[in-house]
């Protein structure tokens, strides 16, 4: 029987780094994908696509999912963990946008939800730290970027 880890799930998403949104009427297979998994009204990869990303992944590594494109659907999968015992392939929840957003109890408010690739602690550039996430749909591809700390809404362990 094959036992299926984080560290697998965040191997995994490494592949798809480089995957991005096509310009204009033309879209992306692999991304129109992802969101068809548990979606039928994505009719172009030019929608927020994070959520669809992390599901895809899961569910390629039979890990338990949140079958919905609501980044902060994540806040309900797996078990928390703090930032402190954070490993490689965890499941990170971020607000989106700028300004007062509400925090983790709302999960139909804006958000980003990618897979945690590090920590940078702060005072980085007036922020916190910094947290490093493995995602989609940042910059419309799939990368690894940076967020203040401060928009951290949760990190969960799949189990």
């Amino acid at each position: 029987m094959t036992i299926f880890t984080q560290a697998h799930a965040y191997d995994l998403a490494q592949r798809y780094v480089g995957t991005k949104e096509m310009s204009g009427s033309m879209d992306n297979p692999a991304i129109m994908a992802m969101l068809k998994l548990d979606n039928d009204w994505p009719e172009e990869d030019e929608v927020p696509w994070c959520s669809a990303f992390v599901n895809f992944i899961a569910w390629s590594c039979r890990h338990p999912r949140s079958k919905s494109l609501r980044a902060r659907s994540w806040l309900r999968i797996g078990k928390n963990v703090p930032l402190n015992e954070a490993k490689g392939g965890d499941i990170v929840i971020l607000q989106r946008g700028k300004g007062e957003q509400p925090g983790p109890e709302v999960i139909e408010a804006p958000g980003h939800v990618g897979f945690f690739a590090g920590y940078i602690p702060g005072p980085v550039g007036g922020e916190l730290g910094l947290i490093e996430v493995l995602g989609g749909n940042q910059s419309d591809s799939v990368k690894l970027s940076r967020y203040p700390v401060g928009r951290l809404l949760g990190i969960r362990r799949l189990t």
